[in-house]
């Protein structure tokens, strides 16, 4: 099949260092590749593939100093697209929505993965209009706000088989990584770490966004158990696969209904269990007693703590294998793409009800001397 795969421009595909939405972008574009399939990918300039790159923009927007808009790149990325679209079998969009008004006016074969949590007051109104268009969740537990949908799939992230490296002997400390914002609630993590007394060690991205959050709550912590908590900042590659490696477990203490949580499948792929709190995706993602503990509060993560030990970390890697592999993630798209091209050009389950925003009805243009006529 000719695929292209459509990234957003935050960061390149595969990111430097953090990023969920491309990293799983490019294991999937290279999977595929690995398929046989012919995959472009619309993506920064800086990404590096082995498909075919049609690049947006020069560099990631977020490592971009000179970026002080990301919306026009996003315009400019759907215009490359758009171009010329019978180039693809079929397109694949990781691009949130600003695609589906161009869809309805000009459509071809896609389906879009939506990679975030859905606010049912905002997005609704969106997935309901679009209806026609197909839809893929990254966890059941993600639908849940918009259950009536048009989802076609559930699919779990995946990550190729040897980019992390499986670990029997951890090291004596807990690990957090991600990026500290409020939801995922690093504050937790230091005080399960201080009531379990051990060592915490945080790899975590502070967003401008979230700089103030970071000043007045959780400098303050850093400062106060500096003798418990080392944080070592934004890693990646080998540094993050030896950070997970040789954690004792991830504490993982979200306060909100995670998508998925691309950390924890990184995590078993090292053998390390995680300590998560039951929201949003993890009892999908770990299997409690298994290759980690799902809680509910302080007191009942500082008590699985204690009883990581019991926890066989090879038990983790083959869940990790059997469950979250990028070929097996890249299989699981195949089959969706191929039953929507055989579906016919409708590409779509949806019911045909009419809509419930009644269309404007157009008015042709009046000529500029009639114009200045009526303003005069």
């Amino acid at each position: 099949m000719r695929i292209a795969q459509v990234a957003p421009l935050y960061e390149s595909v595969p990111p430097m260092l953090y990023g969920g939405t491309e990293r799983v972008v490019s294991y999937l574009t290279e999977e595929l590749v690995k398929l046989g399939h012919e995959v472009t990918l619309f993506a920064s300039g800086d990404s590096v593939t082995r498909a075919h790159l049609v690049p947006a923009c020069p560099r990631a927007l977020w490592r971009d100093a000179s970026c002080r808009e990301t919306l026009p790149h996003h315009v400019r990325l759907m215009e490359l697209v758009f171009h010329d679209p019978s180039r693809f079998d079929l397109v694949h969009f990781h691009s949130d929505y600003l695609h589906f008004p161009l869809l309805r006016r000009n459509p071809f074969p896609n389906v879009t993965t939506v990679h975030g949590a859905l606010h049912a007051p905002d997005l609704g109104p969106v997935l309901e209009e679009y209806r026609e268009l197909p839809l893929v969740s990254i966890s059941d537990a993600q639908r849940r706000p918009l259950p009536d949908a048009n989802w076609q799939a559930t699919v779990p992230h995946g990550l190729p088989r040897d980019l992390y490296t499986f670990s029997q002997r951890p090291g004596d400390y807990l690990a957090f990584l991600g990026r500290i914002s409020p939801e995922k609630r690093l504050d937790r993590a230091i005080a399960i770490a201080e009531r379990a007394g051990m060592k915490l060690k945080v790899a975590a991205k502070v967003y401008a966004e979230e700089a103030g959050y970071f000043r007045t709550e959780i400098e303050p912590l850093l400062r106060t158990f500096r003798s418990f908590v080392e944080y070592v900042g934004e890693i990646g590659g080998r540094d993050k696969d030896e950070f997970l490696g040789n954690a004792r477990a991830l504490l993982f203490p979200i306060d909100w209904a995670e998508p998925f949580g691309l950390v924890m499948i990184e995590a078993l792929a090292c053998g390390t269990p995680v300590i998560a709190w039951r929201n949003g995706s993890v009892p999908e993602v770990l299997e409690d007693g298994v290759t980690g503990f799902v809680v509910e509060g302080v007191d009942e993560a500082v008590r699985a703590v204690a009883r990581i030990p019991a926890l066989d970390r090879r038990a983790c890697r083959k869940a990790f294998e059997a469950r979250f592999d990028a070929a097996r993630m890249a299989r699981r798209y195949v089959e969706i793409y191929r039953r929507l091209l055989e579906s016919g050009p409708v590409l779509s389950h949806a019911p045909t009800r009419p809509s419930r925003t009644a269309p404007v009805p157009f008015a042709p243009p009046v000529p500029a001397a009639a114009s200045a006529g009526m303003r005069a």
